[in-house]
């Protein structure tokens, strides 16, 4: 639209480090071409100020004009002359892609109706017995610019917006030969990211970003992942643990071992999604488009015929002058030129889902394109996975039961702290995650002193072990049955694990998948935004699922099914909502390690804590970078508010220019309310746009 960006495409074009170039020559014209970010707001800022003096000078010029028209009585076409320097000095810009446009045959644009209307300015005043509207032709020009300037300054804006997730790109990453020279910061070669391959030894100052994704070799740090996923806790990491290109390494030097190439990891693969985010066109953004091609023709020649049918009729019918009554027509059709002038809507609706966009990336949700942010405004059915998404994904002791409380009925703590106390220490060497949830609920177990030996599993039972001389046994009913003992049932529904102690029943633990706190909240918000109905798709077993359904207040779920089962569950429920009601769309919300499929079929696929799974990350539309469920109403209500405000422009911009063109054609407009109908309206939409940047996050 404006200037500015032709710069930026006549720079891209001589110069490959486009982000979605190969990577690997990616780098080496790197230092060689200045269409890194940097630069290209370096040149944006450098256009903003460059457009303010030029303003600046032309309206110094323009009152200088006027001055000399009041005191000196001038032939017309010196004065034309006068004028014609703040008109060249500010309009040069248009005047050119208007004559582009004409050469490349594309001539209906904004920037050819604003040099018809100002040049036909310049020229009434030499018809007989006209007014000269030098002033005018001038001011269109000036306000037009300074229209041009609102718009550069709000795209810069959300550029930025969309920038400082640029920021966790990593600029360099330090390579050790292996691991354990690792220390000596002699052997280390610092090369850019790209150049890394899988596989290699990387070092992360504190301070440093980690460059690529890799698993702890070396080290242990805390990591701040708030550019990836809004999230502000730091991350804890040790041997073994995953760590995410991005984010920020806080306190200890960490060695890494890479496991992707730059191009696959996760800060690539974001920057790419925010990248292309923008060619996915809205439907009123493709509207607007088609709009513009069939509106502008029509224009003009509604124009034309606004300048030549009044004084022909003057002429034939009345008898009258045809050259008399033609300046005032075509003055009027002038005015009606400069106020049709779709600029308003070309520039503020897509500029509204970009901001939106971009206000969504700053609460680490990422919309992949406008045309999603449509669909999410009308999400009437939601489909939640369970695991991971609602919960946490990872089990945690939920009650204690000792056979001794459950004969007397009443609670008692002493009992319950040793049966956890024994069943800890039987669980101690196994990597089960029911293991690990009994190690969690009693930590204070590897201090205590108590021996434990003779540790036997029993495949499909559970596990024996002698504990400080006890033999205590740990498993399910099939253990208790082989050992012959009479149990007893829990109300829990979850993992129920049984413990005899000196081949005694002693009581059970529930173990449970815990629901995230954050759980609740979200199918509240959702139910609040009129989602018609909320439900859960889970492999897990039928008394969970409705456990979990029941506390959330979820309208269905679907217990035990298997990934390929969802599919089809998304396509019915898909079809049924098809037939209720036509506008409302289906979300499936997932964390995606087996939900890529299910992802890709719903309307919109929302994936959760997106720096999980790369299948996930491809298959969704949304992706949200931490875990928190509430995210998914944060995104319905963005995409609410960026719709609501495009609606707000197209009709505020379409209103003010109906009734400007109105006036004009009974006379009643100046050219001055004309400029006023097209770039007032322009920059009041561009600001209105501006506001999708701010979006709140509930």
């Amino acid at each position: 639209m404006s200037h500015h960006h032709d710069h930026h495409h006549h720079e891209h074009e001589g110069c490959s480090c486009e982000h979605h170039h190969e990577h690997d020559h990616h780098h080496h014209e790197h230092e060689g071409c200045s269409c890194e970010h940097h630069h290209e707001h370096h040149h944006h800022e450098h256009n903003l100020k460059h457009q303010l003096l030029l303003i600046g000078a032309t309206v110094v010029l323009l009152v200088a004009a006027v001055w000399i028209e009041k005191h000196y009585q001038l032939p017309t076409w010196q004065l034309l002359l006068i004028y014609l320097v703040p008109y060249l000095l500010i309009g040069h810009d248009t005047l050119r892609e208007a004559a582009e446009g004409v050469m490349h045959g594309d001539a209906f644009d904004e920037h050819f109706l604003m040099a018809v209307a100002t040049i036909g300015a310049l020229g009434i005043g030499f018809l007989p017995g006209a007014e000269t509207q030098f002033p005018e032709a001038v001011f269109v020009m000036l306000f037009f610019q300074v229209g041009e300037l609102f718009e550069g300054y709000a795209e810069g804006k959300s550029r930025d917006s969309i920038a400082h997730l640029m920021d966790i790109r990593p600029d360099i990453a330090h390579v050790a030969p292996d691991a354990q020279q690792a220390g000596e910061a002699g052997s280390l070669a610092d090369v850019s990211p790209e150049q890394v391959g899988v596989g290699s030894i990387i070092v992360v100052r504190p301070g440093e970003k980690v460059p690529l994704d890799g698993v702890v070799v070396r080290g242990t740090s805390a990591l701040n992942t708030v550019a990836l996923t809004g999230e502000s806790m730091p991350r804890e990491v040790a041997l073994g643990d995953e760590v995410m290109s991005g984010c920020v390494n806080l306190t200890g030097v960490l060695c890494v071992r890479t496991t992707k190439d730059f191009g696959e990891s996760t800060v690539s693969k974001i920057i790419r999604l925010v990248e292309e985010a923008g060619e996915h066109k809205s439907k009123s953004e493709a509207f607007i488009t088609r709009f513009a091609r069939i509106y502008t023709p029509v224009v003009v020649l509604a124009a034309l015929a606004l300048a030549l049918l009044p004084p022909l009729y003057v002429a034939l019918a009345q008898q009258g002058s045809f050259l008399t009554a033609f300046p005032t027509w075509l003055y009027r059709a002038l005015m009606f030129l400069v106020v049709s002038c779709p600029c308003a809507l070309v520039i503020s609706v897509p500029l509204t889902f970009f901001g939106g966009i971009g206000g969504a990336s700053r609460h680490g949700i990422l919309v992949k394109g406008a045309n999603y942010m449509d669909v999410l405004a009308k999400i009437g059915t939601v489909v939640f996975d369970k695991t991971g998404t609602l919960t946490r994904g990872q089990f945690a002791v939920e009650a204690v039961h000792p056979w001794t409380a459950e004969q007397s009925g009443q609670a008692d703590g002493d009992a319950e702290r040793e049966l956890l106390h024994l069943a800890a220490h039987v669980e101690h060497f196994s990597t089960h995650p029911i293991a690990a949830a009994l190690r969690d609920a009693f930590p204070d177990e590897a201090t205590d002193g108590c021996e434990v030996a003779d540790v036997e599993e029993i495949a499909g039972q559970g596990i024996r072990a002698r504990v400080g001389g006890r033999l205590v046994s740990v498993g399910n009913t099939k253990l208790m049955e082989a050992m012959g003992l009479q149990w007893s049932s829990c109300h829990h529904a979850g993992t129920v694990i049984h413990v005899a102690i000196d081949g005694a029943y002693a009581g059970h633990i529930a173990i449970s998948d815990q629901l995230k706190p954050e759980s609740a909240e979200a199918v509240a918000k959702l139910k609040q935004q009129g989602a018609a109905r909320l439900v859960m798709l889970t492999g897990d077993r039928e008394e969970v699922a409705s456990q979990v359904a029941d506390q959330l207040g979820l309208d269905a779920y679907y217990a035990e099914l298997l990934p390929a089962d969802k599919v089809g569950y998304i396509d019915r429920l898909r079809s049924s909502a098809g037939e209720a009601e036509q506008s409302s769309a289906l979300a499936f919300v997932g964390d995606g390690i087996n939900d890529a499929p299910v992802l890709a079929r719903a309307d919109v696929g929302i994936a959760m804590g997106g720096l999980g799974s790369d299948a996930a990350i491809e298959a969704a539309d949304v992706v949200i970078m931490d875990d928190d469920p509430r995210k998914v109403a944060a995104a319905v209500s963005i995409a609410r508010r960026t719709l609501a405000i495009a609606r707000q422009n197209v009709w505020f911009a379409i209103g003010v220019k109906v009734l400007v063109l109105l006036l004009a054609t009974f006379g009643l407009a100046t050219m001055w309310m004309a400029v006023f109908a097209d770039v007032g309206v322009t920059v009041l939409a561009v600001l209105n746009a501006m506001r999708a940047l701010r979006s709140p996050l509930f």
